[in-house]
């Protein structure tokens, strides 16, 4: 399925109220990255030292830029779909030189992409005047529509996940890997005493859970013993029955994390159609 359709069929299981708190995020979301970006392209100091920046990241590090970014912006969007959302890992935040850098990079690209030979044959040091063209351009069709600001986002999300899955394949890896569970989640799970008998099996050690024991309950309500499934959160954020996923402080694994609740209510969303 396409990350469009996943994302507008995620949003059509939204109440009115949420899809209403979720634009209103987003808009105030998007007017602070304009008012970062303008204030980047109108300071020609400030554009030279983010383009320097930017050229001084490797593309790995560009590809975690983006990461985080996308990270960042996707938080609140899930958290409406979550029933307990967690608290935003310590890596989604972004700084401020990061921040004009990502903005000033996906500009470059929405360049590129619209006009590859824009910026070809003219000095970096003209680059801002071409570059504030289009971020006036894009004003334009931003202001006091809600609803372009919201599609614009969808593009957003949508190229930024491209793109990292696109370096994750070209450098040779999997698109997405298997990472540990954030300790913080870990230290939050509830420990429950088995009741009714016993008799169920930790599908780790296959030995039962006696009752009157205390196991570990995960959110999935998939039990274990705390000694199984500690070692087990420590290489991997999956539950050994059901693969759902606890948050993680890897960025890219918490990327596919949130994206996989999108695509548990896009689902939702196509089936009620």
């Amino acid at each position: 399925m396409e990350e469009e359709t996943i994302i507008i069929a995620a949003l059509s299981t939204l109440s009115s109220s949420k899809l209403s708190d979720l634009t209103h995020f987003i808009l105030s979301l998007t007017n602070r990255h304009l008012r970062r970006l303008s204030a980047v392209l109108s300071s020609p100091s400030l554009f030279f030292l983010t383009l320097r920046h930017l050229h001084s990241l490797s593309l790995h590090d560009k590809t975690l830029l983006i990461a985080r970014h996308l990270l960042s912006s996707l938080h609140h969007f899930t958290s409406l779909f979550e029933s307990t959302p967690p608290p935003p890992p310590p890596s989604s935040s972004v700084r401020h030189r990061d921040l004009d850098a990502v903005l000033l990079l996906l500009l470059l690209c929405e360049v590129h992409q619209q006009n590859p030979d824009a910026l070809q044959g003219i000095s970096s040091g003209k680059w801002r005047a071409v570059l504030s063209q289009l971020y006036s351009d894009t004003m334009l069709t931003l202001t006091g529509s809600g609803g372009n600001v919201l599609m614009q986002y969808i593009e957003m999300v949508t190229r930024c996940r491209r793109f990292i899955g696109v370096m994750a394949r070209e450098n040779g890896g999997k698109e997405w890997k298997e990472v540990a569970a954030s300790p913080a989640a870990v230290v939050a799970l509830p420990s429950v005493e088995v009741r009714g008998g016993g008799g169920v099996e930790c599908v780790i050690c296959k030995e039962e859970m006696r009752e009157g024991r205390d196991v570990c309950e995960l959110p999935c309500e998939h039990s274990f013993h705390w000694m199984c499934i500690l070692p087990w959160l420590r290489k991997r954020n999956t539950c050994p029955c059901c693969r759902f996923r606890l948050p993680t402080d890897d960025v890219f694994g918490e990327i596919q994390r949130l994206w996989e609740l999108l695509v548990k209510a896009s689902s939702s969303g196509l089936d009620g159609e």
